[in-house]
């Protein structure tokens, strides 16, 4: 009796072992840290020391590393994930914002914000291989759910720009009618694009882009703020967005109300409204969706939200001006 159960036993205890590793990474944009947090204790589990001023940060398909921009030293970090250590900074261009990876890890997309285009680096040579255009001034870049392509926003030339991940040039511009910040892109299953969800600088709100039409389909504004409220960031009165798992909702931030705003996916009519720390950022959910970690840039803290209930649960202390955020195994 006691024999049959050591494989369920070590079955167990594989699975533990496997479920401890999904941690949250926060990128703390004005330290030299990345922020570990373990979601099963809703602690600070460690520390990544990287260049200064990390902004973007993406996992290797493979779990193996961790690519995070500086955007003050302009470099490409890549970071084993094993030791946690350094193991190359690579010289991009100037003030490197976020950046997004191939599906299949063999290149890397950096936002070159000060200039006009998106480097590209390859993960073998680990080196700048290429540059696209985009438009002066580009954000943030995202990978298709698909992965063939990937969406690199232009805040100066106010458009996104597709490139076609195979060929590594541009396909075609998209105008979402002011200065885009974050995207989060709304795709099936299969990854079939429906729309893309935008927010603008000075619009306390966001679009809907029809993708098969490429314009803008809807404009939903978050509660009023009071008169008096300034955001954290200039002209960024929304900064961070996210779909649940299960793909009924999605939550978006304020920055005027320092609240994360629910809607349901189906009409975008708004369900709740969850008060977090100030300047609240971007988010990322588990997996399973049971919670979203929202960075409060203002508050060095990143707010824990029960992902049924709609309730803060907690506030964890991280670094300083905490951003990016990702959930990774």
């Amino acid at each position: 009796m006691k024999l049959s159960r050591i494989p369920t036993l070590l079955l167990l205890a594989a699975s533990a072992l496997t479920a401890a590793k999904l941690q949250i990474y926060v990128a703390n944009s004005d330290d030299d840290k990345i922020t570990i947090i373990d979601p099963a204790t809703d602690t600070v589990s460690g520390e990544i020391h990287v260049s200064a001023n990390p902004h973007g940060i993406v996992p290797s398909p493979d779990g193996k590393r961790f690519y995070i921009s500086s955007e003050s030293k302009d470099v490409l970090d890549v970071v084993d994930r094993a030791t946690s250590k350094v193991i190359k900074s690579i010289p991009i261009g100037l003030r490197p914002n976020n950046v997004a990876i191939t599906a299949d890890g063999k290149r890397v997309y950096v936002c070159i914000r000060g200039k006009s285009w998106v480097d590209i680096i390859d993960t073998v040579s680990l080196e700048k291989v290429k540059s696209v255009e985009v438009g002066k001034g580009p954000h943030n870049v995202y990978r298709t759910p698909d992965g063939k392509s990937m969406i690199a926003t232009s805040m100066d030339g106010e458009k996104l720009t597709v490139i076609d991940a195979k060929t590594e040039k541009a396909k075609f511009e998209i105008l979402p009618g002011g200065v885009p910040r974050p995207v989060v892109i709304d795709a099936s299953p299969d990854g079939t694009i429906r729309r893309l969800f935008v927010q603008l600088s000075n619009l306390h709100g966001f679009v809907t882009i029809d993708w098969a039409t490429r314009k803008q389909s809807a404009k939903i504004m978050l509660p009023e703020a009071p008169p008096d409220a300034k955001p954290l960031i200039p002209a960024t009165f929304s900064h961070g967005m996210a779909i649940s798992p299960d793909h009924k909702t999605i939550w978006v931030d304020s920055m005027l109300n320092n609240t994360v705003n629910i809607f349901n996916m189906s009409d975008l009519k708004q369900i709740a409204t969850v008060p977090v720390g100030r300047g609240p950022d971007w988010m990322v959910f588990t997996p399973d969706g049971k919670k979203c970690y929202v960075s409060n840039a203002g508050a060095n803290s990143v707010s824990v939200i029960d992902g049924a209930t709609f309730k803060e649960l907690k506030r964890i202390p991280v670094g300083k001006v905490p951003k990016r955020i990702i959930v990774s195994e």
